[in-house]
């Protein structure tokens, strides 16, 4: 077991992905980048030009406005730099099966995760007036079909008991 751990070399500073990489160097990311403050430059001049007052003042320049906002392209193509940064704390197993005691307590653990979702849901079934399992709060609910206040959805009717 101790040779599984010692044959994972520790990753260098140099192997682990830069932000800038993501952020300034793929070709959308120089467009957008550009794209950026030419838009918010449009605006500025907006404010003197009336044909432009009118693109700037619709609908579609408020959404654009979010696409060309630089924290939406920062958070965006920063997306992609921590999707890596998170996959390098997972590392490949070496395919070695599991020992028995390591294999029960993986069963173990199972089996526990499938009882306690199975009390979870009979607890939330007690807190539920639409639950039969749920004793007086089904008892007094209208939708009970037992209920004389039970009114029938397909037809609208009261129940006829």
């Amino acid at each position: 077991m101790e040779a599984a751990i010692d044959d994972q070399e520790p990753r260098s500073v140099s192997d682990q992905p830069r932000l800038a990489a993501w952020i300034w160097r793929p070709w959308y990311a120089k467009l957008w980048w550009t794209s950026i403050p030419i838009w918010w430059l449009g605006m500025a001049v907006a404010t003197r030009v009336s044909s432009l007052e009118a693109l700037y003042g619709s609908a579609l320049a408020g959404y654009l406005d979010i696409l060309f906002f630089p924290m939406t392209a920062l958070m965006v193509l920063g997306v992609g730099y921590v999707r890596e940064r998170l996959d390098g704390f997972v590392q490949p197993g070496d395919g070695t099966p599991l020992s028995d005691e390591e294999e029960e307590e993986a069963l173990y653990r199972r089996r526990a995760l499938e009882e306690h979702d199975r009390w979870a849901k009979r607890w939330r079934a007690g807190f539920d007036p639409a639950d039969p399992r749920s004793g007086p709060l089904w008892i007094g609910n209208p939708l009970n079909p037992t209920n004389p206040g039970h009114i029938n959805p397909h037809t609208g009717k009261f129940n006829a008991s």
